[in-house]
């Protein structure tokens, strides 16, 4: 078994609860609160920014041109390919997705892009790529499990979203690889680290679905009561 493999399985019980999410299975069905998918494309657009800073942290604490090739190939992957579903969902809502951009993010999102943040700047390659592993690989299953169970025809409103993540297994197969690498080398002591991360990004990307669906925001004055 390998080091992604143990993290995969010691992980399924998040995996199983991302799955089962309302928001999940909302795109399954194809029917999701408007209000919900904005607000998830806002935080989602605000996130994936994080997620290309946290590669060019990697790529600038990265000695090989092995690894400098990777981490651009997936900054350029985030930056332009992970357009197309956010534009599935802002078809879906009616509204641009230029108009959905620039908006702070809620407390679970920004809770979620300084965890990576902080294995990026004080820990290992290792370290930042099982905090990154989570995102792409739960989004690749969720594709897989949406077309298992759901089957969605090309008049899906959510189609193109479904199909995007289902059919990304080379990027997620790639990270995997890469990570394993890492994990070979690396003291029993920073696999512990490797592992923490890689859970807490876990149980923050099903926090990410539920902020959304709830359409969390920040406490404010506006909230309480008197």
């Amino acid at each position: 078994m390998t080091f992604t493999d143990e993290l995969r399985k010691e992980n399924n019980d998040i995996y199983q609860l991302i799955f089962n999410h309302p928001f999940v299975q909302g795109i399954g069905k194809g029917e999701l609160p408007k209000q919900a998918v904005e607000h998830y494309i806002k935080a989602d657009f605000e996130f994936l920014n994080a997620f290309v800073q946290v590669y060019s942290i990697a790529l600038s604490k990265s000695t090989n041109r092995e690894d400098m090739a990777y981490f651009h190939e997936q900054i350029q992957f985030t930056l332009y390919d992970e357009v197309q579903p956010h534009l599935n969902f802002s078809d879906y809502i009616g509204v641009r997705f230029e108009d959905l951009q620039g908006h702070p993010l809620p407390p679970s999102g920004d809770h979620y892009i300084k965890h990576m943040l902080y294995h990026a700047n004080m820990g290992s390659l290792g370290e930042t790529l099982s905090a990154l592993l989570p995102c792409p690989w739960t989004y690749l299953e969720i594709g897989q499990e949406l077309i298992k169970k759901y089957q969605p025809t090309k008049d899906h409103p959510f189609y193109k979203w479904i199909h995007f993540y289902a059919e990304s297994g080379h990027e997620t197969e790639q990270m995997r690889k890469r990570l394993d690498a890492f994990a070979a080398n690396a003291s029993t002591e920073e696999k512990l680290r490797m592992k923490d991360a890689f859970r807490k990004s876990c149980q923050l990307e099903l926090a990410f679905w539920e902020m959304s669906y709830t359409c969390e925001e920040w406490p404010s004055n506006k909230a309480v009561t008197q």
